[in-house]
């Protein structure tokens, strides 16, 4: 808990008006939040990578995200990190009473229904939608991945694979169908054809949810398997003397095949 302090402390002193870093005193809450993304991402790759000796390290740079949040904070007077970690370690201890809880007799709470009581509990002013706690930050994969677990709580959801892969395909269709269309204005045509591949990937996620993939990370891997081909199939060209963006399309379809086969 020393080195929390010490933390802490850096973080007062380099926000501190008179002799603190300057870049430090000019960030706001919304001025951090791509860099709190950022770190998220890179916790996620160390762990992809097992490198744990670096997960250490990205670790404490997203424990440095809460800490710049919470002393922004206290400087406004609104919260600190005490009232950070006294709300969720009251959520833990709350959603998990059949642990901390001996009256209980270890009965499982369900953990949606403790969270809609906590939504009821909100003030009435505010947006108590079963969906009202999404965030709108979030990478779009994930967040439609959430939306559909969380309508699914209510019963609102396929009940077979198949019935989603009939979507998926009937999302596909709709979008050859704005392709295909001859009497619509080039920016109307644009448009549909977004809402319409935005409702393919939606069915999309919701297929790999059934299938129990993650979407996000299904995704994270094919991108990285891209990038493993193509940096083999530049390398492979490169070997042969050739100048990637001089290879006629045939070249790199061969070069790509073999990337394939070569690393997977």
């Amino acid at each position: 808990m020393d080195n929390l302090y010490r933390l802490l402390n850096i973080m007062k002193t380099l926000r501190d008006p008179e002799r603190g870093c300057l870049w430090d005193q000019q960030q706001t809450f919304a001025s951090i939040v791509p860099y709190t993304i950022e770190e998220v991402y890179e916790v996620a790759d160390s762990i992809d990578q097992q490198d744990y000796s670096q997960l250490k390290n990205e670790l404490g740079d997203l424990l440095l995200q809460i800490v710049y949040y919470t002393q922004m904070a206290r400087e406004q007077n609104l919260f600190n990190f005490d009232d950070v970690a006294k709300s969720i370690s009251d959520k833990l201890v709350r959603r998990h009473p059949q642990v901390f809880d001996d009256q209980l007799n270890a009965k499982v709470a369900d953990w949606e229904e403790l969270k809609q009581t906590e939504r009821a509990e909100k003030s009435q002013y505010e947006n108590n939608s079963l969906l009202s706690d999404i965030p709108m930050v979030m990478p779009q994969l994930l967040r439609a991945k959430k939306i559909q677990k969380c309508v699914a709580t209510v019963g609102f959801d396929w009940q077979e694979v198949k019935e989603v892969l009939h979507k998926v395909e009937e999302e596909l269709v709709e979008v050859k169908e704005v392709m295909n269309a001859q009497d619509q204005a080039s920016e109307l045509k644009q448009a549909r054809l977004e809402e319409e591949l935005g409702d393919l990937l939606f069915s999309v996620v919701n297929l790999s949810r059934h299938l129990k993939v993650d979407a996000e990370e299904a995704l994270r891997k094919g991108n990285g398997k891209f990038i493993r081909r193509f940096e083999h199939l530049e390398n492979k060209l490169a070997a042969q003397g050739k100048e990637l963006k001089k290879c006629d399309l045939e070249e790199m379809e061969t070069a790509w095949e073999n990337a394939k086969l070569e690393v997977g």
